[in-house]
């Protein structure tokens, strides 16, 4: 039986809160080895063939056995009898599910899982990491979840192959690494799918951007300018592509590339294509930049890259200066600067041999948009600076415009970023071309404090 542990005066209550949280976890442990035994579920296939019907049976007998053995263990313990529902529920999950990651993944809020160790689960909630309570009850089971997750993906990893990068049939994005790469044992990260399609009204709300800055990249996008979305890990790069996508008309042909599907695009005729990772043999592998090189015999109107990340840039950079305007893609930088030194190194990867200053008149011909998008301590998004690629100066630095930019003031007293966002006064070179092609754009927007 479960004894409540002894509770002296001096103690504090994290510190009983923890003994209390061990002694739990403990008891789940002994369910679950005594579970095992009774269903035999070393010997019980778990697979994906199972049919519905299948898996709901199994998991009603094995709720039915869970409730007989913590009623035995809890016999006298009203505290703990009181929650044996939900401790029904996590030995049932962590038996024949994910374990703790289930309520982590239907949570909606959540947008990030990060498994450093078997004991330490971080979220990404509202744009903030927070630790959890969750914990798995030991190595083991944190492996055979991480077994679990990627078997019916067809995808394996152990010491061999100590790495793993899949995708989920939601569409969440999972990385594995385990010993020896991982010192403190197997790390898991899981990027959750978004099923929710952001519009431009709810980054306009959030204060992503301003009323003005959408009506520039909405005209952008019809004037068929390509444009480049730069910023950190978790910037909201993908979401901001996603959203200035719905500005693309419905009678055009759309082929995205992506590593990992994540765009979600309203358009009909809208056709996906992701790169493939190498099976356990070593083969198969279908990179980003072979996809783009078979996009380009697709007769597409328009090139999305999900994320521009390697020796894809210089066939994107190509395919931009020779008809196929309205490209967008992504990129992984700090800053527009960083933008320019990132496709110089991209471009270099292709095993061409290219000057400096021949790839930044590549890219100054190829690019005429630059949106830096940032991540602010509070788990704010925002537009930091929106660029026009003017041209190469004589030293081979490309020149920029900043049209419109972030600035932060400071922080209030409640964590939050206080800031405002500012117009520099200064039209792109192209403005006249937005009434020539019968785009309305106010010059005011460019003046006008938003």
């Amino acid at each position: 039986m479960l004894k409540r542990p002894y509770r002296s005066t001096t103690q504090s209550g994290d510190a009983v809160a923890a003994m209390e949280a061990n002694a739990v976890l403990a008891l789940k442990q002994r369910v679950h080895e005594r579970l095992i035994q009774e269903l035999d579920l070393n010997r019980l296939e778990l697979s994906a063939k199972m049919s519905d019907e299948q898996r709901l049976a199994l998991r009603q007998r094995t709720e039915r056995t869970v409730t007989v053995l913590l009623t035995r263990e809890l016999r006298g313990n009203a505290e703990l009898g009181a929650r044996i529902p939900q401790l029904v529920k996590d030995i049932v999950d962590e038996a024949l599910g994910l374990g703790p990651l289930e309520d982590l993944l239907a949570d909606g809020e959540i947008t990030d899982i990060l498994v450093n160790h078997k004991d330490e689960i971080y979220v990404e909630r509202n744009g903030r990491l927070q630790r959890t309570n969750k914990r798995f009850l030991s190595d083991n089971h944190l492996h055979s979840v991480i077994d679990r997750i990627l078997a019916p993906l067809g995808r394996r990893i152990d010491e061999s192959s100590p790495m793993v990068d899949a995708r989920l049939p939601d569409g969440s994005r999972v990385n594995v690494i385990i010993p020896p790469l991982a010192v403190g044992g197997p790390v898991l990260s899981v990027r959750k799918f978004s099923r929710r399609r952001y519009t431009l009204e709810d980054l306009i709300r959030v204060g992503t951007l301003t009323e003005p800055m959408a009506s520039f990249l909405h005209a952008c996008i019809l004037l068929r300018k390509n444009i480049v979305i730069s910023g950190g890990a978790g910037s909201g790069k993908t979401t901001l592509l996603n959203v200035l996508s719905t500005f693309i008309p419905d009678g055009e042909r759309i082929v995205t590339i992506e590593d990992a599907v994540e765009l979600q695009l309203a358009q009909r005729h809208w056709v996906r294509l992701e790169a493939r990772p190498q099976n356990v043999e070593g083969k198969g592998r279908v990179t980003t930049r072979e996809l783009f090189r078979n996009a380009l015999r697709m007769r597409p109107d328009r090139i999305i890259i999900g994320e521009c990340r390697g020796e894809e840039a210089l066939d994107m950079l190509q395919a931009m200066n020779t008809g196929h305007e309205g490209s967008m893609t992504t990129i992984h930088a700090n800053s527009p600067r960083d933008v320019i030194s990132r496709l110089d190194s991209m471009v270099l990867m292709s095993s061409i041999e290219l000057p400096i200053r021949t790839i930044r008149q590549m890219v100054a011909s190829a690019v005429q948009i630059f949106l830096q998008i940032g991540r602010f301590p509070d788990g704010t998004r925002k537009i930091t600076s929106v660029s026009e690629v003017v041209g190469v100066a004589r030293g081979a630095e490309i020149v920029l415009k900043d049209l419109f930019g972030y600035q932060q003031t400071g922080v209030a007293p409640n964590g939050m970023i206080a800031g405002r966002f500012v117009t520099t006064g200064q039209p792109p070179s192209f403005f006249d071309q937005f009434a020539v092609n019968g785009i309305p754009l106010d010059p005011a927007t460019f003046s006008a404090a938003p």
